[in-house]
């Protein structure tokens, strides 16, 4: 069954995006992440522009965050003024990455921006986890106890100025890494359509120190309010978020994740950070192979302007 995109121009088939769609889900209830790092690679590796990929996956990561958000924001879960200060950082961040976003498409760069962005992020991360998880399992082969980190000590980011008290995570902190982390996740998110919860979480509790009891939660109201602020500037700057588009892959995604949160039981935890290690680190070689790949036409012709 085929349907016309009407933002990215193309006729796609419908199943298959609302496979996608569920597929991630899955992933994403799997793995408590948010799938967006997936997501765009997927819809790019289906012939969408890169353009469109980025500007619809930050709707459809701030559909996915919001009742997240609000059922984290019910049990008392996160920290507001955390999450508060993160945004002060975030919204710019959001606002840079739309116009640096703009900036590459105007010259060009867009495209390329995009995959060597996902190149270099992905196979970092990736690689990280995947060495940390075969740690982790053959520490438990060995039977060993699991390294367990130290929330509650101090490190050089503790003694920075301008500290307030967060109570809800009982932590004495300068704003100003926290801006500073909320400014570089928004500006990730902006321009390569990912949530960045896979990035903010392990930052928020091995630099930071803020316990993960309000980790999540936090993480997913920043989520929420970048991507809905990305969404919003790029319809109105770029016109690239498709909604049909963005419609299909909720209902893929919403599905995908009841069942992907139940597999997500069954299996060991240092399992789960393995595959997913493996996972991220698998795309992101994707994308690398993708920009060695000679293309069809060595040869491009774009209007750049008409002359009187």
């Amino acid at each position: 069954m085929q349907l016309y995109l009407p933002i990215a121009d193309l006729p796609v088939n419908v199943l298959l995006i609302l496979t996608m769609g569920a597929a991630v889900g899955f992933i994403s209830g799997m793995f408590g992440i948010g799938g967006g790092f997936l997501m765009t690679p997927l819809l790019i590796f289906t012939g969408i522009s890169p353009a469109v990929a980025v500007a619809t996956v930050t709707s459809h990561m701030a559909a996915s965050s919001f009742s997240g958000a609000l059922s984290y924001w019910r049990r008392r879960a996160l920290d507001p003024l955390l999450a508060l200060v993160l945004l002060c950082g975030g919204v710019l961040g959001t606002l840079l990455g739309v116009w640096f976003f703009t900036l590459m498409r105007s010259i060009g760069q867009l495209d390329l921006m995009i995959a060597l962005s996902y190149v270099a992020l992905l196979t970092t991360v990736g690689g990280l986890m995947v060495w940390e998880g075969m740690r982790a399992i053959m520490r438990a082969n060995r039977g060993q106890p699991p390294m367990v980190k130290r929330t509650g000590s101090r490190n050089w980011l503790h003694a920075m100025p301008f500290k307030i008290r967060f109570k809800r995570s009982k932590i004495y902190l300068s704003v100003i890494p926290v801006v500073a982390i909320g400014l570089l996740i928004g500006f990730i998110g902006a321009v390569m359509g990912v949530g960045g919860g896979f990035i903010l979480v392990p930052i928020l509790i091995y630099l930071l120190r803020v316990p993960t009891s309000t980790v999540i939660g936090t993480s997913m109201v920043l989520t929420l309010f970048t991507m809905l602020i990305a969404t919003v500037l790029h319809a109105v700057t770029n016109h690239l978020v498709d909604a049909v588009l963005a419609l299909i892959l909720m209902i893929g995604g919403v599905t995908g994740a009841q069942f992907g949160a139940r597999a997500g039981q069954r299996i060991r935890s240092e399992q789960l950070r393995l595959l997913l290690g493996l996972l991220i680190l698998a795309v992101g070689v994707r994308f690398g192979i993708e920009l060695g790949i000679r293309p069809a036409e060595l040869f491009t012709v774009r209007e750049t302007g008409v002359s009187g």
